[in-house]
């Protein structure tokens, strides 16, 4: 009977950050708060730690808005994150061009030097501390756009990415010399970190955010983090080719270089190709691998999209991730009839959701793997073209694993999602497939949005991997994994929803009369409402010392 948690969790979540709360009342008064407290002492300790690692993030966040007033945030993005990237090239070049300096032997000037260690050459006008030095001049947006147009002459893989929205009239000037002013503090921290450790950590941090901000339409260019990183731990791109057919800003690749780097691979081993056909997220994603210095080499944009005109056709990928739009209508099939990428069916004009599997699929390699989210309607759809592919994909021994999702994933979406993992050449577990429902699993990060934990990313993936690879260690689960044969999964019809294979689980008689159950349970409810009303006025109380009433 959790009444303290669902009555106040928001709450809760914001007193408990004030450290004379933790003095005053949580740590003297701990002894006496029941189970049900303890658990939200114990989410207070775990978003506690959450805050901490990106606490540097989120306050240059809050500033950075703060500095946004009447522009719309899907128009500010631009701003902010643009800033971010020039002061990350700057730094790089700066470090660079100080060594050529210390180095008699050597041109700082030199293009040659920059190229040769994979760093942007920043012309002398677009440097930061020339930038800075401007920042309260009221020509600071058109000193930042001749900046920005500057450096892609210089650097021909950045032509046409860089924003040059500084100079726009609704653009405060006032509020841009701030915004300067503070990304240049950052300074401080890079003194203890990698520089593009820490910027890629703030550019990433930013894109959540405003992606946050958008709400529908910030789900268009960003997937929440959590998901990214479940699908990467179980498809494991260590080597080879990675393709995304609707990229966005290009999470899926960052969290696969962040995987190999934690596998101590070599991220020189995998080589990138997506596209993209909203050029605004297009050039986010250039900056976001830019950061990193990742090759966007094979990453490209057309307006059209990946249905229409196919930037990589020859491709065979050895892993694809993907997010695409769900649900997508008018996607082109009356033009694409007789594609060769449609060999498990024609997918339905007023759904797109099979004809993005299948341009998957064509552009995996034999031996490769691939993960895409979609929306659940795909697992069960009765329409006869989607039920005939879906059908064909399972007789084809493709579908290796699906796992549900929880509702409030997504910043685009209300609607439940799933993650389907196809794979060909399936040497293992052959006419198999893994069920996973990881519905109900997840944290409630504010209101709104859910979140996978660590904690639960390691079981799904660490069960998955067991099913693989160590069957001794794999069993099924009631109401989490089940592995269904071909002939099981026929006999449902080919449905593919994971609810309809792990079952209910079998709820066991204790032998305990329900009358008596209800007595200790009433009981119970009775006891953590009169604690409830108890907190509540030393809550008032505390609040009272730092000068708050409710």
């Amino acid at each position: 009977m959790y009444i303290f948690k669902y009555t106040y969790p928001w709450i809760i979540q914001e007193i408990l950050y004030i450290p004379l709360w933790v003095d005053f009342f949580v740590k003297p008064n701990f002894h006496r708060i029941n189970n049900t407290i303890n658990f939200t002492y114990i989410t207070y300790k775990n978003i506690m730690a959450k805050e901490q690692t990106s606490n540097f993030e989120a306050q240059l966040f809050k500033a950075a808005d703060k500095l946004r007033k009447n522009i719309d945030a899907a128009e500010y993005k631009n701003v902010a994150l643009g800033l971010i990237f020039l002061k990350y090239i700057s730094e790089s070049f700066q470090e660079l061009y100080d060594k050529l300096v210390a180095d008699e032997q050597s041109e700082p000037e030199d293009r040659d030097e920059y190229k040769a260690e994979n760093i942007f050459f920043v012309p002398e006008q677009a440097r930061w501390k020339s930038l800075q030095a401007k920042a309260k001049l009221p020509t600071i947006g058109q000193e930042l756009d001749d900046a920005m147009e500057a450096i892609e002459k210089e650097n021909p893989e950045l032509r046409h990415v860089l924003p040059k929205v500084f100079g726009k009239p609704n653009l405060d000037k006032t509020s841009l010399g701030e915004l300067i002013d503070l990304i240049s503090n950052t300074e401080l921290k890079v003194e203890n970190e990698k520089s593009k450790d820490l910027f890629g950590r703030v550019y990433e941090y930013f894109l959540g955010e405003f992606a946050n901000a958008e709400g529908k339409k910030g789900g268009q260019f960003y997937t929440p983090k959590s998901i990214v990183k479940l699908m990467v731990e179980m498809i494991e791109p260590y080597k080879g080719r990675v393709y995304d057919p609707a990229c966005g800003s290009w999470g899926m690749f960052v969290m696969s270089e962040k995987f190999v780097q934690e596998h101590q691979g070599n991220i020189k081993d995998i080589t990138i190709y997506g596209q993209e056909s909203n050029q605004t997220t297009w050039k986010l994603s250039k900056m976001n691998l830019a950061i990193r210095n990742i090759n966007s080499q094979f990453v490209s944009w057309n307006t059209e999209g990946s249905f229409l005109k196919n930037d990589h056709p020859d491709l065979k990928a050895d892993y694809v991730l993907a997010n695409p739009p769900f649900n997508q209508s008018d996607w082109g099939q009356e033009i694409l009839q007789d594609d060769a990428r449609w060999k498990y069916g024609i997918p339905p004009a007023g759904n797109a959701n099979f004809a993005w599997m299948q341009h998957m699929l064509y552009h995996l390699a034999p031996h490769g793997v691939m993960a895409t989210v979609l929306a659940n309607g795909s697992l069960s759809s009765n329409t006869s073209w989607e039920w005939d592919i879906r059908k064909n994909l399972v007789l084809a021994d493709l579908v290796d694993c699906i796992v549900a999702l929880p509702k409030q994933l997504f910043y685009n979406t209300g609607i439940p999602a799933c993650v389907r993992f196809l794979r060909r050449e399936r040497t293992l577990r052959n006419k198999e497939t893994l069920f996973i429902d990881a519905s109900e699993m997840g944290f409630l990060k504010d209101r709104v949005h859910r979140e996978f934990t660590q904690e639960d990313m390691d079981i799904i993936a660490n069960t998955y991997h067991n099913w693989r690879k160590n069957p001794e260690k794999y069993e099924d689960q009631k109401w989490f994994c089940k592995s269904a044969k071909m002939e099981e999964i026929e006999k449902h019809g080919f449905v593919l929803t994971p609810g309809r294979y792990v079952g209910i689980g079998d709820v066991e008689d204790d032998g305990i009369p329900f009358e008596e159950k209800m007595e200790k349970l009433t009981t119970t409810l009775a006891e953590q409402m009169a604690k409830e009303a108890e907190m509540n006025e030393e809550i008032k109380k505390q609040l009272a010392k730092i000068w708050f009433t409710l």
